[in-house]
């Protein structure tokens, strides 16, 4: 299988998804058509589906076009967002499964962001697709969800193996780590980070995927039971329980929010 990354608007990412097996692709929201059809025509594939994490223009927007140029795409996306993405083909839950090929990815239900936020999980590649539900060292705002929701959602994604490459809707790696360092300034993985982020940036190169091992030692929104994150919520929040996840998750991302 390969996995590439196709860039849309500024900072968006797409994701095309090849099985080689059978020469088939997914593209993972589509913010727009022309750069998912240059990179289909490039990989010289044929896409056969297409994928949404969440209904927000900027993941979904290419879907008509693409739909126009080949009507028998399927659209996969969460059952509660048949409203907000109507052309649904594949509505899905929690735990439900797609097939790309021979591949099988399981669906995640992430709410939080918005709703109906999904991730999809390709255990066999060790790959999952956030959106705007976990990026490179942070995570999306809370659009249509509480803390506790959103909180819950990340535990669920920092539960894969630790292998795990994470493919995020935005390349935000870098400013999400001056945010990370705010809260641990005397973490060396955050400054390891950070450092290789930058000379990445710097030679134009992308920062997804990243590793979820790398998220679990550098996202602050992944280590709320780490007691030197939740003391540095409490600092800017006196009100913040210290002991309870999704309050310390809830004060993180306010103070981001308006950082």
């Amino acid at each position: 299988m390969r996995i590439l990354p196709v860039p849309c608007f500024r900072d968006n990412y797409a994701y095309l998804v090849i099985d080689d097996d059978t020469d088939t692709a997914a593209i993972v929201d589509p913010g727009e058509a022309a750069p998912v059809l240059a990179a289909v025509e490039a990989a010289g594939t044929t896409l056969v589906a297409i994928w949404a994490t969440h209904h927000h223009p900027d993941h979904v927007g290419g879907v008509k076009d693409l739909l126009a140029a080949d009507p028998s795409l399927a659209v996969v996306g969460h059952h509660s967002d048949r409203e907000r993405i109507p052309q649904i083909t594949q509505a899905v839950g929690d735990g439900d499964s797609v097939t790309l090929g021979s591949r099988t990815a399981r669906i995640i239900h992430n709410p939080g962001h918005t709703s109906g936020a999904i991730s999809f999980w390709i255990e066999a590649e060790h790959a999952v697709f956030t959106g705007d539900t976990l990026f490179g060292a942070g995570c999306g705002r809370m659009f249509e969800g509480t803390p506790p929701q959103m909180q819950a959602s990340l535990a669920k994604l920092a539960a894969l193996p630790e292998a795990t490459k994470v493919y995020f809707g935005h390349e935000y790696t870098a400013s999400n780590l001056k945010f990370a360092a705010a809260v641990e300034p005397e973490s060396a993985a955050v400054a390891a980070r950070a450092a290789a982020v930058a000379a990445a940036r710097e030679a134009d190169r992308p920062t997804t995927p990243s590793l979820l091992a790398d998220e679990r030692a550098t996202n602050p929104f992944l280590r709320v039971d780490d007691p030197v994150v939740a003391a540095a919520a409490v600092a800017h929040d006196a009100t913040t329980d210290p002991d309870d996840p999704a309050a310390v998750f809830g004060a993180l991302r306010r103070w981001k929010d308006s950082f």
